[in-house]
């Protein structure tokens, strides 16, 4: 079984494999209720956020052995969230990344190197 840093790892990777712009994992462990590990990527347009979902879902899948529990957000394509339980991925437009902040949220929290 992987762990969420695993998980998480491979998530970034996958997207970064496909031209995102700005991953960052995050690990909010002991910090969040919600999940262990945040990753957030950005994408220029909806061809390239189906293409970085597509290759995130394909890699945690075969690398991890897990599949996300939902995905929200593919109808309009300018946030999508990949919940993989302790893994949450969003993949942004560049003005919902810049407007939601997410990374300023967790400003205290740790950084994974991808």
């Amino acid at each position: 079984m992987s762990t969420p840093q695993e998980i998480a790892r491979t998530a970034a990777e996958a997207a970064d494999s496909k031209k995102a712009q700005d991953v960052a994992v995050i690990d909010v462990t002991g910090k969040s209720d919600v999940c262990d590990c945040i990753v957030v990527a950005t994408v220029a347009n909806n061809p390239q956020a189906h293409a970085v979902m597509d290759a995130v879902e394909e890699a945690v899948r075969t690398g991890c052995g897990v599949k996300p529990l939902s995905v929200e957000g593919r109808d309009g394509m300018s946030w999508v969230l990949i919940d993989y339980g302790p893994v949450v991925v969003h993949v942004f437009k560049p003005e919902q990344r810049a407007f939601y902040r997410i990374e300023n949220l967790w400003a205290d929290a740790p950084r994974i190197e991808i």
